[in-house]
């Protein structure tokens, strides 16, 4: 006589019971107190879709859904007065029949219901949020309001990415979205006339459908945006700051913006090295790398239209901000010279330091980061050479020059007039900027260019013939060799300092030997200022 209902399950989470006005979804099996079926939702293979408490259902049924929890299954008995009463329906319900329903809450909504955000994660710094019009990277699960899961990103394994708020995506997700931060999750619960509404989506929604997204944004940028710099590290001395067409060495770490590392120059172990303003990178690092210093540490964070675009490059997705966090090592301008900065010059500091000259010194190399390279206090002996012969790279020639005994000084040398783009393999890095700190100990003055041994004296009228020991006519390497070696070692002669004595003289001597027979004849042999234009004589 009574509406019976008996509460089968009951889920642990019911943050929502239905109410008059409510609008539900739920399958149904109806049968007689006999278990005789009439009807079943799951024959028809879709829910029955009907407003609580405006008539629409037998008043039984009305009442017995009120207070109903989604996933809720009840065993409800209705008499024939709250039914169908004594006409029955023919063919169908006999008159005055009690009848039996077996019924799951699938789903419900209220046509006042607004879309529900509950955010379960949100980043301790969040200095952006999703606003309209917003590009954005996001991954996520698609479930009904029972749990149902109808759809989800993390299974394509690629993200979801759409303009947020200009009606790429149904209102309801355009308003969830709204206001996250990267890296923040909620869950977005939408009704169904803010969703695919009445009708679904044709193939996996149904009509009406509540649907609830479990979203994590991962990227967000707005078509606007300009690169943005964050300084993380400026050296207290910037004495230069990189400019269009200057070469920079800098080392970084690439990730997006959820964190995720997709490359690093580190784990390389090797700088990256290009130009800058000039297209070699993308726009958007090209642009990034403008006024650094060397030694400063800065965050570049790219939108996409400066960086790979909507295609994306390698473990970079399309549409994605990119993350630089860079260290710059050193840069130059292919139009640099050698930098000279004196830091201590003798009072009597008359002798300079000029091409031929024999120069003892001792420096500390290191690179413009302050990476030191070599040393030769460490080795505990100076570094010996003759200056402008090509024993030292180009710029620490052209560094030595016009330096005095005494005088430090520091010579920066760019890699074009140092060890260029090679480097020195597991030493100098290539595209290296050299930074020389100089102490000029020992100076020996060299010849006039292009001599080898000059005479300090007078030159013997009969300079064959004191050569020509034996004076059988020709003169031997080993007579030339003694001759020079004694006119050396009593003060008649010099030879160039810095070079080693049997090499100047067999070189020398090769000059003299003219038809290259080994021996030198009255008729071979000249002096330098005897010679023509075109002959090479050392004498």
């Amino acid at each position: 006589a009574e509406l019976g209902i008996e509460r089968r399950f009951v889920p642990e989470s019911c943050p929502r019971a239905v109410r008059p006005g409510d609008f539900v979804r739920y399958h149904y099996l109806g049968a007689f107190p006999d278990g005789t079926r009439f009807d079943s939702s799951y024959d028809r293979g879709s829910t029955f879709n009907v407003f609580v408490g405006r008539g629409q259902l037998i008043a039984g049924m009305d009442q017995a859904l009120v207070g109903m929890c989604v996933n809720e299954r009840r065993l409800v008995k209705i008499p024939p007065k709250l039914a169908y009463g004594s006409e029955g329906v023919p063919g169908v319900i006999p008159p005055n029949a009690v009848l039996h329903f077996d019924v799951l809450l699938i789903d419900l909504w209220n046509s006042e219901d607004e879309v529900q955000v509950q955010t379960y994660f949100k980043p301790d710094k969040c200095p952006r949020t999703v606003q309209v019009s917003d590009f954005v990277r996001y991954h996520y699960n698609g479930t009904f309001l029972d749990g149902t899961l109808f759809d989800s990103s993390h299974n394509r394994m690629r993200t979801y990415d759409t303009y947020v708020g200009i009606g790429w995506l149904i209102p309801g997700m355009d308003q969830g979205l709204l206001g996250m931060c990267v890296g923040e999750k909620r869950i977005i619960t939408i009704p169904p006339f803010l969703a695919y509404g009445e009708d679904g989506d044709g193939k996996d929604i149904p009509g009406q459908a509540s649907l609830v997204f479990d979203v994590v944004l991962l990227d967000l940028h707005n078509p606007k945006d300009g690169i943005a710099i964050e300084n993380q590290l400026v050296p207290e001395s910037c004495e230069r700051r990189s400019q269009t067409g200057d070469f920079l060495r800098y080392h970084y770490n690439g990730t997006l913006l959820d964190g995720t590392l997709f490359d690093s120059s580190y784990s390389r172990n090797r700088t990256y090295d290009t130009y800058v303003g000039k297209g070699y990178v993308i726009a958007g690092m090209d642009e990034g790398l403008l006024g650094v210093c060397t030694g400063e540490k800065r965050r570049i964070i790219i939108p996409p239209h400066l960086g790979y675009g909507e295609e994306g490059r390698g473990k970079i997705p399309g549409s994605a901000v990119l993350v630089f966090d860079i260290h710059v090592v050193d840069f130059h301008n292919p139009s640099d010279s050698v930098s000279i900065t004196v830091h201590y010059k003798p009072s009597n500091c008359t002798v300079l330091s000029k091409k031929g000259d024999y120069l003892k010194y001792h420096y500390n190399a290191s690179l413009l980061d302050g990476t030191l390279l070599d040393s030769t206090h460490s080795l505990g002996k100076t570094y010996n050479i003759v200056l402008g012969s090509g024993q030292v790279v180009l710029g620490m020639d052209m560094g030595l020059q016009d330096m005095c005994v005494g005088e430090r000084r520091t010579v920066v040398i760019p890699p074009h007039l140092g060890y260029g783009e090679d480097g020195v393999e597991g030493e100098v890095p290539g595209s290296a900027v050299l930074v020389f700190d100089i102490e000029l100990l020992e100076l020996v003055s060299g010849l006039p260019e292009g001599y080898m041994f000059v005479w300090n004296g007078e030159v013997s009228p009969n300079l064959f013939e004191e050569i020509d020991h034996n004076h059988d006519g020709e003169v031997l390497l080993e007579e030339f060799s003694e001759y020079i070696q004694t006119q050396v070692d009593t003060g008649k002669g010099k030879l160039a300092p810095g070079f080693d004595f049997e090499k100047i003289v067999k070189n020398m001597f090769t000059n003299q030997d003219r038809d290259g027979n080994g021996k030198v004849t009255a008729e071979e042999f000249k002096l330098k200022d005897q010679e023509a234009k075109e002959e090479h004589d050392e004498l």
